[in-house]
């Protein structure tokens, strides 16, 4: 009888690793690699489940990337729009 063992995903397991650092050391780039990581890697689960485990860690990895983007992008737009209201203040007076 012989038994296939599943082995994880590489790009997986560096897409978790990617979110994580995306919300500690590499704040930008970290969720940017999750991001395309975690999309590689669901593709290459998708294409050889026999072979490949680890959907969730992609999926972890996704989630953290596209949360940790959205806030980036929400705090650039707080951002403009608090000293973009300033400098309207200042031209006012």
């Amino acid at each position: 009888m012989q038994t296939s063992t599943r082995q994880t995903s590489t790009l997986a397991v560096v897409s978790l690793v990617a979110g994580i650092l995306g919300w500690t050391v590499l704040p930008l780039l970290g969720s940017i690699g999750a991001i395309i990581l975690g999309h590689l890697a669901r593709a290459e689960i998708r294409r050889e489940p026999q072979r490949l485990e680890g959907d969730a860690m992609a999926v972890a990895g996704l989630v953290l990337g596209w949360v940790s983007a959205l806030l980036w992008v929400l705090g650039i737009l707080a951002f403009l729009a608090f000293f973009g209201g300033l400098a309207w203040l200042a031209a006012l007076n």
